[in-house]
């Protein structure tokens, strides 16, 4: 019996992009077209408050290729990528935005490496337009801090726009973690690897749907899922502060003996340290109040999203 599957996923995370998301279908379904095999469109609906759900049931009902994956509120899109993972059945699966920031033409250059024997092709972002300085600094400091930070070597200035192998695909469903970097899990997992360079475009339309209270939090998820660098920095830090505090203690005391109290008067110099080590204490509860968080939000396991509508999922499988 032939295999039913679909030889191509293209899974796109959508939120509140009913401007946007005709257009994403036409430029999609002209790639689509042009590939070497059959293909489905996984419309992941993050909890849109918009006609995006609408205008995504209007696709699916003329082109039988889109699925639509509708979740039950906004759970994030990072888990909205996994459960694209999650419903996508090809044998090769693209992850792309659909602001159209990300080209969909460039999964044309992303199958050809996979063709090639690749079994993750990332694309690399070589310019990226219409992006502020601000967030262009941070975006770069960001890719930075997380390269020396995590166990695992994460190319820099890669978003989660990549083809992965269904290898890769049966191994991230394997993985259930609640606050997840997919572009760090997709590295972790293995397998062999490259990437391709394209431009970034401008929007569309609408705004950015990452302010910078989100990008915070995925800088964090990023950090504490992939590094124990911060837990590390509390030991060594006390350790300096230790190696201080025995430092200054005979030197203190000879100053005090051969200049009495005209080196050292008064309380500032205690408060101010007082104050400085209490700091410190306080943040180094935060680093470990984060991690204890996620343990937390672990131990409940509660299932990652909820959907309302949704196609069947592919059946199990443990070999390919």
């Amino acid at each position: 019996m032939p295999n039913a599957r679909p030889r191509y996923s293209i899974v796109a995370p959508v939120f509140n992009e009913e401007a946007t998301l005709p257009e994403f279908y036409r430029r999609t379904r002209a790639v689509m077209d042009q590939l070497d095999g059959d293909c489905e469109l996984v419309l992941v609906f993050d909890g849109s408050q918009d006609r995006s759900p609408d205008i995504g049931r209007e696709l699916r009902a003329q082109d039988p290729r889109v699925k639509c994956v509708i979740f039950s509120r906004n759970f994030g899109h990072q888990i909205a990528i996994s459960a694209g993972i999650d419903y996508a059945e090809g044998d090769a699966v693209a992850i792309i935005d659909s602001d159209l920031q990300d080209p969909p033409e460039v999964i044309l250059q992303l199958v050809a490496k996979w063709q090639d024997g690749y079994e993750l092709v990332y694309a690399q972002r070589a310019k990226r337009r219409g992006e502020t300085f601000f967030k262009l600094f941070t975006a770069s400091a960001f890719y930075r801090l997380i390269r020396k930070l995590a166990s695992i070597d994460i190319p820099p200035d890669t978003g989660d726009f990549r083809l992965i192998d269904r290898k890769i695909v049966l191994a991230l469903r394997q993985i259930r973690e609640h606050h997840r970097f997919m572009r760090g899990l997709s590295v972790w997992v293995g397998f062999k690897q490259t990437g391709i360079q394209y431009d970034r475009q401008e929007r569309y339309a609408g705004t950015t749907q990452y302010p910078f209270r989100k990008m915070l939090k995925f800088a964090t998820d990023a950090i504490t899922g992939f590094s124990y660098v911060p837990l590390q920095l509390a030991t060594t830090m006390g350790f300096w502060v230790s190696g201080l505090a025995l430092i200054a203690i005979p030197v203190v005391a000879v100053l005090r003996i051969f200049l009495g109290n005209t080196f050292f008067h008064g309380q500032a110099t205690t408060l101010i340290s007082v104050l400085f080590l209490g700091g410190v204490q306080l943040i180094f509860l935060g680093i470990l109040g984060e991690y204890l968080g996620r343990i937390y939000d672990e131990v409940k396991s509660r299932p990652l999203y909820i959907v309302t509508e949704a196609p069947p999922k592919p059946r199990a499988e443990s070999k390919e």
